[in-house]
């Protein structure tokens, strides 16, 4: 199959350090052949580094997109942006990827549901953890059964946000620092981790969550405490400190407990996912941390020839925001909240997961 001919739409920090690296790899599956940026000076700079025709360089996507020789479209903006610009792109005609979140709002989400449905196009939200080698063999690891019936986990997630603002950093950006969208880094970055849980354990009955307000403008709480019910049964607890710092190795990390066994990954980037058995024995899987850029990026291309479906559409990621802001208002309302019920847009009614037996455990 011919290359896949791209616009790209911001070329900033997302653009340079996650999808272009991954593209590069993919140098035979995709041709840039148009840069869009705010500032267009700088898709002009990076137009040169990739010796990219400077009249292939717009500073409105609009006047990008009349063009008939794009195939697709890589949207890398604000959060605050991404649903007007894919509404844009999908009324253009054009197939795209869209970084996650899909949008800023539930309201805006319920919106990229309609626009998925009315525009029969290939639309991939770029959610990456759910690309990554260490969620999926982890996601294997549970459906084997090797560490028996899950019965509850831990996923601790520690970073400094502040410490990060001073560097050369996607912290550093001014959006994230002061974000015109609700939920702030919870929704910018927890949604990762709230999306592996949900790519491995499946969908949610209900949560419970409690914040440590802050006033500090990139997230509203110092901390987030959750517990999470699935609708498997699996009980779980998730923190998100983004002002922190863990001293302690190793890390808390991510701890899986199941009748059988254990599974540990310290942090995504450590390559090696620990299994202990109840029996005494162990083992350990290794893995290349940070591949979801690229593993995301060649699913959109075997789309186009047919040889596999988008693993992450609207539909998969509006459950991943949606349960951002149903903690959020766990933590506000001090209520349970339900998460996965089915949801009605338009005529139909949208279940997000069948709900599987529950586990017997007289077996």
């Amino acid at each position: 199959m011919k290359r896949i001919r791209l616009g790209v739409i911001g070329t900033g920090l997302a653009w340079e350090r996650l999808h272009y690296p991954a593209l590069q790899e993919l140098s035979d599956k995709y041709e840039i052949v148009a840069l869009s940026n705010r500032t267009k000076s700088d898709a002009e700079e990076f137009a040169k580094k990739i010796n990219l025709d400077l009249k292939n360089v717009y500073d409105d996507y609009n006047e990008m997109l009349k063009r008939d020789d794009i195939d697709a479209v890589d949207i890398l903006v604000p959060i605050e942006s991404n649903y007007k610009v894919s509404e844009d792109v999908a009324r253009a005609g054009k197939n795209f990827i869209c970084e996650k979140p899909l949008a800023p709002n539930m309201e805006q989400a319920e919106k990229y549901l309609d626009l998925s449905r009315k525009y029969k196009l290939k639309i991939m939200i770029a959610e990456n953890y759910r690309y990554n080698e260490e969620n999926n063999k982890i996601r294997d690891i549970v459906k084997s059964g090797k560490i028996g019936t899950v019965v509850y986990f831990i996923r601790n997630n520690i970073a400094c946000f502040p410490c990060e603002m001073v560097k050369d950093t996607f912290a550093g950006t001014e959006w994230r620092q002061y974000p015109k969208f609700p939920g702030g880094a919870f929704l910018d970055a927890a949604l990762h981790d709230i999306a592996a849980m949900r790519h491995i354990f499946g969908a949610v009955e209900s949560v419970q969550a409690f914040g440590r307000p802050q006033r500090e403008d990139f997230n509203p709480y110092l901390s987030v405490n959750s517990n999470i019910l699935f609708k498997n049964g699996i009980i779980g607890q998730f923190t998100y400190f983004p002002s922190g710092i863990e001293p302690q190795r190793p890390l808390v990390g991510f701890r899986i407990f199941g009748t059988k066994g254990e599974i540990y990954l310290e942090e995504k980037t450590c390559g090696v996912i620990n299994v202990a058995y109840n029996d005494g024995t162990s083992e350990q899987v290794k893995f290349t941390p940070e591949r979801g850029f690229y593993n995301e990026l060649l699913n959109f291309y075997n789309t186009f020839n047919g040889t596999e479906e988008i693993s992450v559409t609207p539909e998969i990621e509006y459950g991943d925001v949606k349960m951002v802001f149903d903690i959020l208002e766990s933590i506000s309302s001090k209520k349970v909240i339900n998460v996965d019920e089915p949801v009605k847009f338009g005529e139909k009614f949208h279940n997000f997961e069948n709900r599987p037996e529950p586990y017997n455990y007289t077996q």
